[in-house]
């Protein structure tokens, strides 16, 4: 391929992105399920055209790492705290607690039926199946109401960020001691602490910067500390999400010290383009991110029935026991919030940093795309006929 060959292929890719977006905010099916086809469909084309692709599966994981952070930066870029809100975040916080716990109990007795193997490969396995993605759920929810849409940028949130605390820890103790649990402890303590520090650091550092050019400069610091925080299984999400919550919020502490020394003139309107300049990237790496992992998937593979009848198992305990807890730590109505539970982006990263001891041939890529795009699907659908019974009931 030359050289205008992939310019027009990497610009084509973001207009219909966008496209996909302005259909998803008409229709509510997601852009990334769009997205997802598209890849699909590019991987049709390419093999009847029998044109020689290089390995895309080596820069999925680094691209879908990086999509991950900044959505969930936007993400937090846009709440702001007060204490009515605590009610919300614990109640969030204890939903996602609960129902990963409930899920992956669940999935891992589905996939020691499935496979008979030890349960400690099963509950390593079980995990990326039960990690509600924010990067789907957080542009889903955009149309949801302010608090509805507060709870699901939460709870997904605390989704990504718990179900890598327990990916972490299933894949560094074959045995659960004491000791593993002392382990833990101290590194959640430990990366509260830096998260901290950095909050308090890139908030002086986006005063102090004269330079034109700051933003992808803060951008890349967080993506660093969440590197070498990853590097030593530290969960390096609550960093990101915690320092977006503290930058929107700095305004509102009324300290004079800290006022005076952290606090600037131009920081709202800094923020503003933190988030524009967030949201835009997260866009293009969520496109190639999808459309990428949807050229990779062999759909021939789907046409396996136990795949598909394990995968709709999978399904049915995934909404089954969301609709059960939130009724639980949810007021007020469930639907559509029920329905939004998608598996996408730290799904396929989880299972991607599987060791390779640690992965089953029945529990494949195939199965996995199957169970992303049955949840997208699933979700897709509960919003759109919640909005259409909601249209008809204020008709009435």
């Amino acid at each position: 391929m030359t050289t205008y060959t992939i310019l027009i292929i990497l610009s084509g890719l973001v207009i219909f992105s966008y496209l996909f977006d302005l259909v998803a905010s008409k229709t509510k099916v997601p852009s990334v399920l769009l997205l997802l086809l598209l890849g699909i469909g590019l991987r049709f084309l390419v093999d009847n055209l029998k044109i020689q692709t290089f390995n895309f599966l080596s820069i999925l994981p680094t691209l879908g790492t990086v999509g991950l952070i900044l959505i969930v930066f936007e993400g937090s870029l846009e709440l702001k705290y007060d204490r009515e809100k605590n009610k919300i975040i614990k109640s969030a916080f204890f939903s996602a607690l609960t129902i990963l716990l409930a899920s992956v109990t669940v999935i891992t007795l589905i996939i020691y039926q499935i496979t008979h193997k030890d349960l400690y490969t099963c509950i390593a396995n079980a995990i990326p199946f039960s990690v509600i993605s924010s990067a789907i759920a957080i542009p889903s929810a955009a149309a949801l109401g302010k608090q509805d849409r507060e709870f699901v940028i939460y709870e997904s949130s605390f989704s990504d960020i718990l179900g890598i605390i327990i990916f972490n820890f299933a894949i560094t103790n074959h045995s659960i001691t004491t000791s593993a649990f002392i382990g833990l402890g101290l590194s959640t303590f430990l990366i509260i602490f830096l998260s901290a520090i950095a909050c308090v650091v890139l908030l002086y550092v986006m005063g102090k910067l004269v330079h034109h050019i700051k933003f992808f400069l803060i951008i890349s610091i967080l993506i660093l500390v969440y590197a070498i925080g990853q590097s030593y299984h530290l969960s390096s999400l609550v960093l990101i999400l915690s320092t977006g919550l503290f930058l929107n919020n700095a305004d509102t502490i009324r300290n004079a010290w800290f006022r005076g020394v952290f606090l600037y003139k131009n920081l709202s309107a800094d923020l503003s383009q933190l988030y524009q300049l967030s949201a835009e990237s997260a866009f293009i790496l969520r496109t190639f991110f999808f459309v990428i992992f949807g050229f990779t998937m062999n759909i021939s593979e789907l046409n396996d029935k136990p795949v598909l009848a394990n995968g709709f198992f999978i399904l049915v305990t995934i909404f089954v026991i969301r609709f059960f807890f939130l009724k639980v730590f949810k007021k007020g109505a469930l639907k559509p919030i029920g329905y939004i539970a998608p598996r996408g982006l730290i799904s396929i990263l989880l299972y991607f940093n599987l060791p390779a001891s640690l992965k089953i041939p029945e529990v494949g890529t195939s199965f996995l795309f199957l169970v992303v795009l049955g949840t997208s699907i699933v979700m897709t659908l509960g919003i759109t006929l919640s909005k259409t019974k909601t249209e008809e009931i204020t008709m009435v």
